[in-house]
């Protein structure tokens, strides 16, 4: 049976969603049905995360045989891959990768760490599994909750520290199978990223991914009782993923429970920025070096 020859690592909200839904278009390239597996961080494991609703709303694979099934219906395809963000974060994925895989090739996109954690600490109080409401409270609750075995979703702040992350990559895979991409590149031209992405992969680079759509925004509904319900099993939503397209799907979540993005009180206030650049600034400074890219930006108010 088939297994990855390429496989996006992380970093959570950076983008990942987008990039595994813009690969999963191209004809030559197939994406496992489910993102996230999770497994080669956590093969072997018995699960029992804390932390509202981890061991109900995600689904973790631990053995390779079920692994192994998620690339089943691979038929022709040249490039096959997965995308599960924890491999960049969990320290034992690198090896477990390295294991199996010794040849894959690992895309890697990055993020300004504290507009990170901020769009993670959103997307958990938008699905409503963050019961803080203050950003700064739950990154200072962070100590407690991985001391009780919170999952590493409500990892906010050190999933961040990518220096290193990323340098247990490069001690065991050769440079040339990783490519570093920053969430600013992918907002900037999504179309070049994904072009250059395909070319990397060895398939064909001339396609053309639909790039327009949006996926995995942050932010709180404005409806969040209607945004529930059409989170969880219901007939409704049944319906709609058997009779209506993905597209059309997508454009009726965005207009009937839009995300308040604009709402002034979503702005990451300018003080707590800059409290928590501090404690990334050592860390963005050797990230830069590692991956000789200029992350100054990353550092300003």
């Amino acid at each position: 049976m088939k297994m990855p020859n390429f496989m996006i690592i992380g970093a959570a909200k950076a983008g990942t969603t987008a990039l595994y839904k813009y690969l999963e278009e191209h004809p030559q390239i197939f994406m496992s049905p489910q993102k996230e597996p999770r497994f080669f961080a956590l093969e072997g494991e018995k699960i029992d995360f804390r932390g509202p609703g981890a061991m109900t709303r995600f689904r973790y694979v631990t053995d390779i045989e079920t692994y192994r099934l998620l690339f089943k219906n691979v038929s022709n395809e040249l490039a096959i891959g997965e995308a599960s963000t924890w491999y960049l974060y969990i320290p034992k994925a690198a090896k477990g990768i390295r294991h199996y895989l010794p040849n894959v090739k690992l895309i890697v996109m990055l993020r300004d760490p504290v507009q990170r954690a901020y769009s993670n600490f959103l997307g958990l109080r938008r699905e409503g599994v963050e019961p803080l409401e203050d950003f700064a409270e739950a990154m200072v609750a962070e100590k407690e909750r991985m001391e009780n075995n919170w999952s590493p979703t409500w990892h906010y702040q050190q999933k961040g520290f990518y220096y290193n992350q990323l340098k247990r990559y490069f001690e065991l895979f050769e440079k040339s199978q990783i490519r570093i991409y920053l969430y600013e590149d992918l907002k900037a031209n999504s179309t070049n990223v994904v072009q250059d992405i395909f070319g990397f992969l060895s398939v064909d680079d001339t396609f053309v991914a639909d790039t327009s759509q949006k996926h995995n925004v942050s932010g709180i509904p404005r409806n969040k009782a209607l945004h529930q319900f059409l989170k969880q099993s219901n007939p409704l939503r049944g319906f709609m993923h058997s009779f209506v397209p993905a597209k059309l799907r997508k454009r009726v979540k965005n207009n009937l429970i839009n995300l308040n993005l604009q709402n002034k009180n979503q702005s990451l206030l300018p003080e707590i920025r800059k409290q928590f650049i501090e404690v990334y600034r050592e860390d963005i400074l050797k990230l830069q070096e590692l991956i000789d890219r200029d992350l100054s930006q990353w550092l300003k108010v």
